[in-house]
This record gives structure tokens, C-alpha cells and sequence, in this order.
């Protein structure tokens, strides 16, 4: 038990988890589950979403470190360019299939399927590639879309009257850590407490999306090279099993709000399939993996390199394993539209996005990529980091 459960930990495997717990509750009594549900939703999502998403770009930016898998510019600046076209194909294949129906009012939720479930990607990323460096660029496509997504979302909500000064709390919160780091404060706890208090309280009078409060916090925090394969505290004595440290401090706080993100956004009854639906299941399995690896195909012939360990087959099932949006799709199919048939059928429709890790795992399997690689030997480029605090 104690073996399935570090396993279920180490693999984010608590958020599919919440989800499923959410869709047979929500079908089975569901007026107890909404009823949770909307009591949950905004400690769940302004503020648990904040932490969660501060994690995965902590591990990108460690990534992004001397001797990380994206190191030079040429290899960090291709993940974030088959982000913005993986982006853009999931909102083009969602348009296009709106236009050519005759629900024409739901062109507007085109951001909900600018949503990549972070959680759900490390998972299934963590389980395919092991210590291949394309975990860490399926986890840069991931978090960089998630950040169109958001921003686009909050362009329509900002309170003109209000961001100015909403703004400096979020400059404010940004020199607070400046000062900290300078103070050579390793801790993380004063960054989160002081600064990300100062970034969320701006985010939220400005009428941002909450959940970004964090992101200009997280280049302050204490960093370290380190596998991405690795637990947070897989290590001992490594400069991530410091009890200051971002990942080791929150780990399981993470998993928890993994846990409750997938049972507060996931649960939705099964029924009222439609236009929505199909829309973004096309724009998340087709739209998305086809603008990824367009995008990809543009900047390597632009001159840009595929990060040291990836080639194309690498790619691909990165572009598969990136399509699920399911609760993130959910999350943000709520901010788009208000209860009602248009937000049941694209939620239905985030929801089944999550055959994409599905399609990946098995896109793995025949390709013989990470673990499925033949006598499953050590995955390119697979070489341990040395971990020295920055």
C-alpha cells in the first residue's frame, strides 16, 4: 500500500483521482456535489491553483539552469514556440468547427481550449519519458499555455479603473522578493507569505486571474539543477530536500490541491453532448498536436534546436500527451460561460480531452519512446544533474 500510494504521489496520479471521484459523485447525487463543489471553488481555484502552477514552473526553471535540459535559448525558446502553436492550432480547429455549425454564439469560448492540464501532463509525462529531457519540455508547452490561456481570459475581466493601482501590489510583491533574494533568504516561506500575498492581492482588485499571482514570485525562490524524473525529495541531502525549499515545503500540499482541482472542476453529469463538445474534443486531439508540431517544424527550420535527447518521435507523443485539458479545460469553461447548456457540452468536451494520454501512452508504445524503449534502457540524454543551490 505504501509503494502504490508513493507511486500514485510521485506520478500526480491524485488528480485524475479527484476527477473520477467527481464524475460519479456528480452523476450519482448531484445535488450534494455542486453544492461542494461551488463552496470549494474559489479556494480551489483562485488561490490552490496559484501554488500549483508556481510548482511546475519551479521545475521548469531548474530545467532552465547551467547543465538543465534547456539551457541555451535555441533549447528553451522551441518549447515555448510548440506552446504558442499547439495554442493557436487547438483555437483554429475549435473555431473553424464552430463556424461551420449553426451555434454560432459558441465562438466565444475559445479560450477554454487554450487549457493544458499541467498535472495531468507531468503525470503522464513522468510515466512515459522518465528521465528523458521531453518531460521537461512537455512540461514548459504545458505551463506556457496555461498562461496564454489565463491572460486571455483576464484581458476581458481587468478593471481599467482599478489595475493602476492594482499594479503596484504586484510590482510591490515582485521588489519584495527582489530585496529577499538579495538578502541571500533561501527560505521560501517569506516569498510566499510576503510577496505572493502582495501578487495575489493585485491580481485579484486588478481582476486578473489569481491563479498567475505567483509566476513572478517563482524566479526569486531558491533553485537547483535536478532531474525532472526525480521526486521532490528523492534525493537526500540535495539542495531540494531542505526544508525551505519550494518543492519539498509543498509537495504534498500540492497533491492535496491536485486532488481537490480534479473533484471540484471535474464533476459534470453525462448528458447534453453537443456542438460544444465535439469542438473541443477536436481542437484538443487534432487542432493542438498539429499547431504543436507545426510550430516545432517552423523553428527548427528557423534555425531554433530541439533540446539535447529530443528528436521527432520524442515530439510527437509530446504533442499527444499535451492535448488533455480535462479539469484546467473545465476551470477555464466556467470563467468563459455561466451555468447552462454551453457550458455543460464544452465541459463534457474538456473532460474527454483526457483520451489524449490515452493516445500518447499508446503513440509511446509503438514508437518505443522513454520507458517502451527497447530493453527499456536508459532514455537519451538521460544524465543526472549535479544539484547546487543558485
Amino acid at each position: 500500500m505504501t509503494r502504490t500510494w508513493s507511486f500514485a504521489l510521485d506520478h500526480y496520479l491524485t488528480l485524475p483521482l479527484g476527477a473520477a471521484i467527481a464524475i460519479v459523485w456528480a452523476n450519482t447525487y448531484p445535488v450534494s456535489y455542486f453544492s461542494t463543489a461551488l463552496a470549494l471553488a474559489f479556494v480551489v481555484n483562485a488561490i490552490g491553483m496559484s501554488f500549483v502552477l508556481a510548482y511546475v514552473a519551479q521545475e521548469v526553471i531548474e530545467a532552465a539552469l547551467p547543465g538543465g535540459t534547456l539551457y541555451t535559448w535555441r533549447g528553451a525558446g522551441l518549447p515555448i514556440i510548440a506552446a504558442v502553436g499547439g495554442t493557436f492550432g487547438a483555437i483554429a480547429a475549435f473555431t473553424g468547427y464552430v463556424v461551420s455549425g449553426d451555434e454560432q454564439v459558441l465562438v466565444q469560448g475559445w479560450p477554454i481550449v487554450c487549457a493544458v492540464d499541467v498535472l495531468l501532463a507531468a503525470a503522464v509525462g513522468q510515466f512515459i519519458f522518465q528521465r528523458d529531457p521531453a518531460q521537461a519540455v512537455l512540461l514548459v508547452v504545458a505551463i506556457v499555455s496555461d498562461i496564454i490561456g489565463l491572460a486571455f481570459i483576464s484581458i476581458g475581466t481587468v478593471l481599467p479603473h482599478e489595475f493602476p493601482a492594482a499594479a503596484l501590489l504586484i510590482i510591490g510583491g515582485v521588489a519584495v522578493s527582489a530585496r529577499l533574494r538579495c538578502a541571500g533568504v533561501r527560505s521560501v516561506w517569506p516569498y510566499v507569505w510576503l510577496a505572493g500575498t502582495l501578487s495575489w492581492l493585485g491580481c485579484y482588485a486588478a481582476g486578473v486571474q489569481p491563479a498567475l499571482a505567483l509566476l513572478p514570485i517563482v524566479p526569486f525562490f531558491s533553485h537547483a539543477p535536478r532531474d525532472l524524473s526525480d521526486g521532490a525529495h528523492s534525493t537526500p541531502g540535495a539542495v531540494h530536500d531542505t526544508a525551505g525549499h519550494f518543492e519539498q515545503a509543498f509537495f504534498y500540499p500540492v497533491q492535496l490541491i491536485a486532488f481537490l482541482v480534479g473533484l471540484v472542476n471535474a464533476g459534470v453529469l453525462i448528458r447534453g453532448f453537443g456542438t460544444g463538445t465535439w469542438a473541443v474534443l477536436a481542437a484538443s486531439l487534432v487542432g493542438r498536436p498539429a499547431g504543436l508540431l507545426a510550430a516545432v517544424t517552423i523553428g527548427v527550420a528557423a534555425g531554433l534546436e530541439l533540446p539535447y535527447g529530443v528528436g521527432w518521435r520524442d515530439m510527437f507523443v509530446v504533442a499527444l500527451a499535451a492535448s488533455p485539458g480535462l479539469a484546467f479545460g473545465v476551470f477555464f469553461a466556467t470563467s468563459v460561460f455561466p451555468a447552462g447548456p454551453l457550458l455543460a457540452e464544452t465541459t463534457i468536451g474538456s473532460i474527454g480531452s483526457a483520451g489524449g494520454a490515452l493516445l500518447a501512452l499508446a503513440a509511446a508504445r509503438m514508437l518505443r519512446i522513454g520507458r517502451f524503449a527497447k530493453g527499456n534502457a536508459p532514455p537519451r540524454g538521460a544524465t543526472r544533474l549535479t544539484r547546487r543551490p543558485t
